[in-house]
């Protein structure tokens, strides 16, 4: 392991610059979602790999399917490298990033490096990971690891989805569903100072309010939604005031919480509402049933609508995600993720839960043991991620990408 260390590090060395090159063209491709066309980072993306190369399988969504799921485009993209027999340890990182929104003072799409750091919308979540794990994998090709006489045996496959923020339906769910892999192991995009080993789920509901408009003069003669839906989100916000006591046993993870986070409705200022919709965010921890949740919100809203003249509701599920739980074998990812990043980085890095919802849940719920591990600082929050200014340390790049070559040895090692 000691020659194959030092082969990975040498190598990872000499291709830093291009690694560095490899993720700016990764940043400088728009791919945002909402709207969701992403074919064409996808086949730069794909480019870059064959450049590199790596064989790469194109698996294109029907466009039906990438419509129903809000988008316009979605191209996955899997490379496989076989070092012999043994288990299948697949990466995942998700091309598609939030809009950019205001506030920027670089832009966007320059992967502009200050300060050792790059900026750029989706260069910590997650197009840093397109880069940590084909850099990983092409040193850990590059240090003799080949069928035959190398100890390692086993598949590593790269797995580069475009729809996380719609939900990961018609991206990892879409590789597993349709039998397109099938890994004993997954790794997916992370930040490289904690091993993400559970997170929140979450449920997007749409609230439908209806009445009869009328005119402000004549009030009397209309069902006024807008005043209903009050009633149905001040029933809500009550609600929220309980889930504090709804306390999580994982570490990073604090309790429920629910959001109501767009509304629209109303014709005019002197005219009685007769339409209003809003949705809303319900995060649910590791240990919620997120069927329990649904209806139970369900129940609330309904109830709160009840017995008001000329006023219907109507809910409509826009997104369940289940929350990611530990499977096991998982803990086999995390000790080999967390040995070699103790020896990289001088401290220790810890399993811990986040109270966000990714596309490791798929693999998880699939039955495979999953973690989510890869190149960003130590929060969200320090990456600036879905806010203006998302950045990288490129230092923690080269470190995360020697930390994911290392441990891919470790659970490909010849047993």
């Amino acid at each position: 392991m000691a020659d194959r260390r030092g082969t990975i590090r040498a190598f990872l060395s000499a291709h830093w610059q291009d690694e560095v090159a490899f993720l700016a063209e990764m940043v400088k491709i728009p791919s945002d979602n909402p709207p969701g066309d992403c074919r064409a980072h996808g086949e730069r993306a794909a480019a870059l790999l064959e450049k590199l190369g790596f064989t790469v399988e194109r698996h294109v969504v029907p466009e039906a399917t990438v419509k129903a799921h809000g988008m316009i485009s979605a191209t996955n993209l899997i490379v496989r490298h076989r070092f012999g027999p043994g288990p299948i340890v697949a990466m995942n990182a998700h091309g598609d990033v939030v809009p950019p929104g205001g506030g920027w003072t670089v832009d966007p799409y320059g992967a502009v490096v200050k300060d050792g750091w790059m900026y750029g919308r989706g260069v910590a979540v997650s197009k840093s990971d397109f880069a940590t794990f084909a850099y990983a994998l092409l040193a850990l090709k590059a240090s003799g690891a080949g069928p035959g006489g190398s100890g390692l045996g086993g598949t590593v496959e790269l797995h580069f989805t475009y729809d996380e923020e719609a939900g990961g339906e018609i991206g990892p769910k879409f590789l597993l569903d349709q039998g397109l892999s099938k890994p004993d192991y997954a790794i997916s995009a992370g930040f490289s100072y904690g091993i993400v080993t559970a997170h929140n789920g979450c449920l997007h509901l749409e609230v439908t309010v209806t009445g009869k408009s009328a005119h402000a003069a004549f009030p009397a003669t209309g069902h006024d939604a807008l005043e209903a839906a009050t009633a149905i989100m001040d029933a809500l916000y009550k609600a929220r005031q309980g889930f504090a006591a709804i306390r999580s046993n994982v570490p990073g993870i604090d309790h429920p919480s629910l959001t109501i986070g767009l509304i629209s409705g109303g014709i005019n200022t002197n005219v009685v509402p007769d339409k209003v919709t809003f949705r809303l965010d319900r995060r649910m921890i590791p240990e919620e049933d997120p069927a329990k949740v649904e209806r139970e919100l369900n129940a609330l809203i309904r109830t709160a609508a009840a017995g008001r003249e000329g006023i219907s509701c109507a809910v409509r599920r826009i997104l369940l995600a289940e929350p990611f739980k530990p499977v096991p074998g998982q803990e086999r990812l995390v000790a080999a993720i967390a040995r070699h990043a103790k020896e990289v980085l001088g401290e220790e890095v810890k399993p811990h839960g986040v109270p966000l919802y990714t596309d490791a849940r798929h693999y998880s719920a699939a039955g495979v043991p999953t973690v989510l591990y890869g190149a960003g600082p130590r929060s969200p929050l320090e990456a600036n991620a879905h806010r203006a200014d998302e950045r990288l340390p490129l230092d923690d790049l080269r470190r995360a990408t020697e930390i994911v070559a290392l441990a891919l040895a470790d659970l490909l090692e010849a047993r």
